[in-house]
């Protein structure tokens, strides 16, 4: 258990030595916008586990300065929740990362299969998931809080080399690094940008509804981050469709429309005026996917998720890694145009346009 800064430096300096580590976080999250990090798991090799405690050294930067080294590769399962939060607890973004969930559909098994399922699979071990709801928080931690916190780094390291021996396609290992690497990219906060189309009846809205509703996601997310508080605290979702179905002038308004006095106490003249405003300078949001596809759309729709299929099944490849049903209905939309809806579409640059490079070309 790593609990003074010196210790820290000491394991952090061994760790730049070795080729890959081994990495994960355990944290509590329940009244709160940011997880609270209550331990990480190091792993120097499958028989050197550490635990670091973030509640008894508050200067993690030089575990930052491993995550940034590219020289060592750091091996998560489900990398993406970890890095967020080991991001701001250093202040530094990781880079050179191996993710083993995402490996594995590369690998010729599903990309969304849990730890426990990939260290069965591969290495026939039954890991026990027992502590998933303790409190990362309180301590002295319990042995069996320990215990499972070291099996969530003990076996990364031989899962990534037996995922890396079973891909044999250099092209396909090829995609595998193009789709890593996009992890030294990534933001440290999600964009929350376009969550209000998340709410399925948001498609019910007319136009100056859905517009007030996307503006009120928008003030949510940047005020729950602003109080580190959950957003269902600031505003749950059924008071903020209230409001865009029903928009308030008055904080009797509010009243009548279900919303806690405390919230009203607090947001309500915020609400009123972000209603105003919107109304009077009405925006027409994103359109809501899936569309409805035309019948020439749909037979392209068709016979792209055959060929993702067949080709996937030859490469031994997870075909939900090539895109999913929203995006191919849009590769679909885009070969019976030649519009692209969304600028960003995956399909449409790096390994996934070369996986479907000659769908393109006879589809053309």
């Amino acid at each position: 258990m790593i609990t003074q800064f010196s210790q820290l430096l000491e394991l952090v300096a061994e760790a730049k030595k070795v080729e890959a580590v081994a990495l994960d976080t355990e944290f509590f999250w329940e009244r709160t916008y940011y997880p609270r990090l209550g331990l990480i798991q190091l792993a120097v090799a499958d028989d050197e586990c550490h635990l670091i405690d973030p509640l008894a050294i508050d200067d993690l930067r030089p575990l930052g300065e491993l995550l940034a080294n590219r020289d060592v590769v750091k091996i998560f399962h489900d990398a993406g929740q970890d890095l967020t939060i080991l991001h701001r607890a250093t202040g530094i973004a990781a880079e050179n990362v191996f993710d083993t969930r995402l490996a594995a559909g590369f690998a010729n098994l599903p990309s969304t299969l849990s730890l426990v399922g990939l260290v069965r699979e591969l290495l026939d071990i039954d890991l026990a998931k027992t502590e998933t709801r303790s409190n990362w928080l309180r301590r002295p931690l319990s042995s069996e809080q320990l215990e499972y916190a070291k099996n969530d780094v003990r076996y990364l390291h031989a899962l990534r080399l037996a995922l890396l021996n079973r891909i044999v396609d250099p092209e396909v290992k090829a995609w595998l690094d193009e789709e890593l690497a996009r992890y030294d990219t990534r933001a440290d906060i999600a964009d929350g940008s376009n969550r209000y189309l998340s709410l399925r009846v948001a498609s019910s809205l007319p136009p100056t509804g859905a517009a007030i509703l996307k503006q009120l996601c928008d003030w949510r997310e940047d005020t729950a981050r602003a109080r580190d508080k959950p957003r269902g605290h600031i505003i749950p979702d059924a008071g903020l469709l209230a409001i865009a179905h029903q928009p308030p002038n008055s904080i009797q308004a509010l009243h009548n429309l279900g919303l806690s006095s405390q919230a009203i106490s607090r947001y309500g003249r915020t609400i009123i005026a972000l209603c105003a405003a919107t109304e009077a300078r009405p925006e027409k949001p994103v359109e809501e996917k899936p569309w409805r596809l035309s019948a020439k759309e749909k037979e392209i729709y068709g016979r792209l998720r055959n060929t993702i299929r067949l080709k996937s099944q030859i490469l031994g490849m997870d075909q939900a890694l090539v895109g999913n049903s929203d995006e191919l209905r849009a590769v679909a939309r885009f070969l019976a145009s030649g519009v692209a809806a969304d600028d960003n579409l995956r399909q449409l640059a790096g390994w996934r346009m070369s996986f479907l490079e000659d769908f393109f070309h006879a589809n053309a």
